[in-house]
């Protein structure tokens, strides 16, 4: 059992990790696993299976020897760029980006999870969580920036970057309903870019070679993640986690692109919520999270600054800011077998309209996602999960000083569906 548990597990961190989407909360996923997602990633004080560990270490002390695992079918339904032409007819024509709607091919992902938890004794447990993530995925066929000086952009224009995380849990209980957890964690991201020559030169880059269509480059790095879960009472609990910043190798051979040359952190994050049984079989939960993209420069420094370089210290962004994201979510136990749940989460904006820019190749507009989820379960220790997400469409304008006058439009929609299987020893 032990020798085909590790396989499975080895089987989905290759997949994690072969497979690509564009997340929805900037890059970050709205939840972890098919029990959260189904409540919009709701639940840092509501643990439920093995990939709890991943919003609250803490909880993995309340859920019991279990393994929990499954994908998501994700479609980023429209994702794209829309450049307007010059309102006077005498400069039709001269656009720096070619008037018209820029929709990006790849609309259709596979994403799997698996996460593992065994109980060592009343008061402490281990566990391990593997999850895949996509969180920058584009591919226009035209040449998106053809008109840009020296004109000699290829196709297809885009990114993709794609990453694996894997945390191994340790929970214990400090006092009665009061739990403390820690998971380090082991992340692996691979990047690459085409399509960017116009800006492959000495005006725009510090390190021309170096910007694009030097083909797929993988990133390693640790982090840790630590959280308290807390049962005041028969029906109130509260939760906090806090993921530390992410410190992961730079990309060498996009170091003329990422400022710091080539540097490209994942961002700290944290989280605090409550759940809340207003009945026996009905409980509501409420989250709030921030993600700190404003501390990764890379992402976080603007692109509307023509005197600033690609690659530098202070070299040009995607203008991302912090981003803090409101979830609600509510849970019924409707008999002995069937469990139904929704939730509904609302961000605010991840960037201006002056950074439409470079956010052609990243649209990640989304601020609302509503889900729905079930579990039923398949005897005593099993369950069938299922988790349907939709993120509303976003549309984000504006003009750039790239750009000059011409103005123009990033958006972006998606929908998610998850399957998943939880089996409790």
């Amino acid at each position: 059992m032990q020798k085909k548990s590790g396989m499975f597990a080895c089987l989905v961190l290759v997949a994690c990790f072969s497979q690509s989407a564009l997340a929805t909360n900037g890059y970050s996923p709205t939840g972890f696993g098919t029990l959260n997602k189904g409540m919009v990633g709701a639940g840092v004080a509501l643990p439920q299976d093995a990939m709890t560990a991943a919003t609250n270490p803490a909880g993995m002390g309340l859920v019991g020897h279990r393994t929990d695992f499954g994908a998501a079918l994700f479609s980023p339904s429209k994702r794209g760029y829309t450049a307007d032409p010059f309102t006077d007819p005498a400069f039709a024509g001269m656009e720096p980006i070619s008037p018209g709607d820029y929709i990006s091919e790849n609309d259709l992902f596979l994403v799997p999870h698996f996460g593992w938890n065994r109980q060592l004794s009343e008061t402490s447990t281990l566990g391990v969580s593997i999850g895949g993530n996509g969180g920058m995925n584009t591919e226009y066929d035209q040449a998106v920036f053809g008109n840009f000086p020296p004109n000699n952009a290829t196709a297809p224009t885009g990114v993709n970057l794609e990453q694996l995380f894997a945390g191994v849990t340790y929970a214990f209980e400090v006092n009665k309903g009061q739990w403390l957890g820690v998971m380090p964690i082991f992340a692996i991201q691979k990047f690459e870019a085409t399509g960017l020559e116009p800006f492959d030169n000495p005006f725009l880059t510090e390190t021309p070679g170096k910007v694009t269509n030097n083909g797929s480059e993988l990133s390693t790095g640790f982090g840790i993640r630590f959280g308290w879960l807390g049962q005041i009472n028969d029906d109130l609990t509260l939760g906090v986690s806090y993921q530390s910043r992410l410190y992961m190798s730079e990309f060498d051979d996009y170091a003329g692109l990422f400022a710091e040359q080539g540097d490209f952190d994942i961002p700290s994050t944290w989280v605090v919520g409550a759940a809340y049984k207003v009945q026996p079989t009905v409980t509501l939960v409420v989250d709030f999270q921030r993600i700190n993209y404003g501390e990764i420069k890379s992402l976080s420094n603007p692109n509307d600054n023509p005197s600033l370089k690609l690659g530098a210290d202070d070299g040009l962004g995607f203008g991302w800011e912090d981003m803090d994201i409101i979830k609600l979510g509510v849970q019924w136990e409707f008999d002995e077998r069937l469990t139904l749940r929704a939730g509904y989460s609302h961000a605010t904006k991840l960037f201006k309209g002056t950074q439409a820019l470079f956010n052609i190749l990243a649209p990640a507009t989304i601020r609302d996602h509503v889900s729905l989820g079930s579990s039923y379960q398949h005897g005593k220790q099993s369950a069938l999960n299922l988790a349907f997400t939709l993120a509303l469409n976003e549309e984000v304008a504006g003009s750039s000083p790239f750009t000059g006058s011409q103005t123009g439009s990033v958006e972006m929609e998606q929908w998610e569906l998850e399957i998943g299987w939880s089996h409790r020893f």
